[in-house]
């Protein structure tokens, strides 16, 4: 930090810093004389000394671009002059993977062991729609429930959720795509926050119930109850057997308790969503902490999104756990920039209008600070999306970019709670996943304070430490994980955001 007041210099090799507040165009940077070639918004970047044109530009002592015009000491850096160019990585597999000492704390939180030993942090009953054409179904029955009492006599139960999307007809029936829709719903079919499901079809569609069943290992039982409505006789009628269904649930789904349970059956979604310029220095290294210290109680962290890790995918191949994980890393990078090759578009499209008003302006920025928010102990394992994560410690699950489909895997493939960082102010909330929001900045904070739990803001103005936000961000997920509502749960939010990730062609 150079002063404190005007600009923070993230490491010493850096050639810009970044603007803790706007800076005025004249006013001094730092003890070296540099001054503000032009006004400098909140959270952007300041070049610190003479870049000439196609030299690199780093940040956290990394590149996050080259330069495309030389550029003064003083001058705003961003979209104007600065784009991402390939270069070499060095992956080092496994160079830098440091042992986690387990914690001499047995902590626990307030979980609900389900008959055949999963764990959960809520309680839920869940509607589910296999195809598009049995939405309606789902949304009707869920406010059958939410528009009467009944839920009154059942005060252990959170709620009924309805899990309905866009996809499950008209494509390939072998293909990739269609397996992965399945592995999405078999991981919510039986998750542990969901007491009972309801699987409901519509008879044709591609995605049938036998093969579903068949391909996941999942079948139906008293807690999982398949409906199809061409065989019952269409709408309304399957409408009116999924009430009957949920309503023979309730009574077992609320006879439960919650129990002190070890802190190794959490597993946390890391998310960061609406990104800013703060983000790589506030909320996610808080994050990153309190990831460290979940790992040494034995829990598992899921980092996805894989774009918004292109660029810094070094820093983690260099903390596999051996080659042969760090080598999955790379080869689903690879698969990403074919896959942006072929849709001829460019993974450096990731960062949002949002992302960069924010101050961020390529991936490869974008994704150094994303890549914070794992903390420091070893890769573990990495996942295809929505792949069950069965290792614990920090795992890594590909997923695009887009907060609701990577969210959606990583409850699919266990995560029983989420922690989302944002600089712009995300309202995400993913049932049943309970969503702790950690806000990057206090303006944003303060206003949007019915979205926010945490405030990591107060690490850029000075009143509070990474250390000490990573310990209140992991004290935050022990309590939310022990039924404490999350910001977003009070307001509701949560019902809209499954979103599986659907890939091959529409036929």
């Amino acid at each position: 930090m150079a002063q404190p007041h005007q600009v923070l210099r993230l490491h010493p090799d850096d050639n810009i810093a970044i603007a803790r507040a706007r800076i005025a165009a004249g006013s001094p940077l730092d003890d070296t004389n540099t001054m503000a070639a032009e006004e400098i918004p909140a959270a952007h970047k300041v070049a610190l000394t003479a870049i000439a044109r196609g030299e690199h530009v780093r940040r956290y002592g990394q590149i996050i671009g080259f330069a495309t015009a030389d550029i003064a000491p003083g001058q705003h850096v961003h979209v104007q002059n600065l784009a991402m160019a390939s270069f070499e990585r060095d992956y080092a597999y496994g160079q830098g993977a440091v042992a986690v000492a387990p914690s001499s704390e047995a902590l626990t939180f307030m979980g609900i062991r389900r008959a055949d030993g999963r764990v959960a942090t809520r309680n839920y009953i869940a509607v589910i729609s296999t195809v598009n054409c049995s939405a309606t179904v789902a949304k009707k029955v869920v406010q059958h429930f939410n528009n009467s009492s009944i839920l009154r006599d059942y005060p252990n139960i959170d709620g009924i959720v309805p899990l309905t999307h866009g996809f499950g007809c008209c494509i390939d029936h072998h293909g990739e795509g269609l397996q992965q829709l399945r592995r999405t719903l078999a991981g919510f079919m039986t998750h542990p926050n969901f007491a009972g499901v309801v699987l409901v079809g519509l008879g044709c569609e591609a995605n049938q119930l036998k093969p579903l069943f068949a391909s996941t290992g999942v079948g139906p039982s008293v807690s999982l109850v398949p409906l199809v409505m061409q065989e019952l006789g269409g709408t309304q009628r399957t409408i009116d057997a999924a009430i009957t269904a949920v309503c023979a649930m309730l009574p077992g789904a609320n006879a439960v308790k919650r129990e002190p349970l070890p802190l190794s059956h959490l597993k946390v979604a890391l998310q960061c969503g609406g990104s800013d310029g703060y983000s790589g220095i506030t909320a996610n290294p808080a994050l990153g902490v309190a990831v460290d210290k979940l790992v040494a109680h034995g829990g598992t962290a899921i980092l996805t999104e894989t774009p918004e890790i292109y660029g810094a995918e070094h820093l983690l191949t260099r903390r596999a756990i051996n080659r042969v994980v760090g080598e999955k890393i790379v080869e689903r990078i690879h698969w990403w920039e074919a896959y942006a090759e072929r849709e001829r578009g460019s993974i450096d499209n990731n960062p949002t209008p949002g992302n960069k008003a924010g101050g961020l302006t390529t991936i490869l920025e974008k994704s150094l600070g994303a890549v914070a928010k794992s903390g420091t102990t070893p890769l573990m394992e990495v996942y295809r999306y929505a792949e069950p994560a069965t290792t614990a410690g920090l795992v890594f699950m590909d997923a695009p970019g887009y907060d609701p489909i990577g969210t959606t895997g990583q409850i699919a493939s266990g995560a029983n709670i989420i922690a989302f960082t944002t600089g712009r102010g995300s309202c995400f909330g993913g049932k049943p996943a309970p969503s702790i929001k950690i806000a990057t900045n206090t303006p944003m904070y303060d206003r949007m304070r019915d979205d926010m739990d945490i405030n990591c803001g107060l690490i850029m103005d000075g009143n509070a430490t990474v250390e000490e936000k990573g310990q209140e961000i992991f004290e935050a997920i022990v309590r939310v994980a022990s039924g404490e509502q999350s910001k977003s749960e009070a307001i509701g939010v949560g019902d809209e955001e499954f979103v599986p990730w659907m890939i091959g062609a529409q036929m």
